[in-house]
């Protein structure tokens, strides 16, 4: 069984391909610039094509034969997005529908989309945030995610394709970029590791659900498997903590205390965002099962043995 893997030398990119190449499928990976060596030898060597979905023709070679596309590729990331909505809109949602077009064209089996769980939703009304919960995104990123899932259905209404969406919460974990725009866990672990301060916007109360990259993987490779109507899952970890939280539990990790320089809260920051994980766990069979303390002590070690 053939598998695309779209944006796939990401973070949870290259453990998704990891783990279908350890259940023993084909899987080729995508994306704009081909992964390191070391990247591509911890995948387990998958084929991989350098290709934007931008491009119709590289979308329409790389999914002949393909059964099942993930598609987790993005160009943004939720607090610099609104700098340029227009590019956001223009690559991943015109982007997507280029991808929604081929796979349709190409008889794929199943889309897999990887949606937003921390911002579709916006200020939620309810916590935790169920799935039928009002989206209300208020930067970019979330309304563009909110308009692929409304053209994913758009297409299974049209008997084009049928897909499933998974709203991921905070996903952490090895090979989490410490210096990227986003993963509070990677960039945190890895100053107070370093005995470097740490930038905390506002006064640390956020409460935010993170889910172990191990988990998050089962719940994409779950909805995968769906088979049913509703096909749109939450993947959290069910559980909230805020920012200062997260930082107490890196110093119990690293047996060393934090130096925080707080920083202003932004304008468009959320106080909470909790996802609920019922519908999952009652239609997919998913459940979390790695607790902060052994996510934190995996992602150490990780970055330990990299440095």
């Amino acid at each position: 069984m053939k598998t695309l893997v779209v944006g796939g030398s990401g973070f949870i990119g290259a453990h998704l391909i990891r783990q279908l190449r350890a259940r023993g499928e084909h899987v080729v990976g995508l994306s704009r610039l081909l992964p390191s060596a070391a990247q591509l030898q911890w995948m387990g060597d998958p084929a991989w094509r350098a290709g934007s979905f931008l491009d119709q023709d590289v979308l329409a070679r790389e999914l002949r034969g393909v059964q099942t596309c993930y598609h987790l590729a993005s160009s943004t990331v939720p607090r610099t997005s609104n700098l340029d909505p227009i590019a956001d809109v223009q690559v991943n949602l015109c982007g997507t529908i280029n991808l929604l077009t081929a796979a349709a064209a190409a008889n794929v089996k199943k889309v897999v989309f990887a949606s937003s769980g921390g911002t579709v939703y916006g200020r939620p009304t309810d916590v935790p945030i169920a799935e039928t919960s009002c989206r209300n995104p208020i930067n970019s990123y979330g309304i563009v995610k909110v308009a692929i899932e409304q053209y994913c259905e758009m297409f299974r209404q049209n008997g084009q394709l049928d897909f499933s969406i998974v709203r991921l919460s905070n996903p952490y974990g090895p090979l989490q970029r410490p210096e990227g725009a986003q993963g509070v866990v990677a960039v945190f672990l890895h100053r107070i590791m370093n005995n470097l301060p740490v930038e905390v916007w506002g006064d640390g109360s956020a409460i935010r659900d993170y889910i172990y990259i191990d988990d998050a993987i089962a719940g994409l490779l779950a909805a995968a498997a769906f088979v049913g109507d509703d096909p749109i899952f939450n993947i959290g970890s069910g559980v909230g903590l805020s920012i200062l939280e997260i930082v107490a539990f890196i110093e119990q990790t690293c047996g060393r205390k934090a130096n925080i320089k707080f920083l202003p809260a932004g304008k468009l920051d959320i106080p909470t965002n909790i996802l609920s994980v019922a519908k999952a766990k009652r239609l997919l069979g998913f459940g979390p099962s790695i607790t902060i303390l052994d996510g934190l002590a995996r992602t150490a070690a990780h970055l330990s043995s990299a440095t």
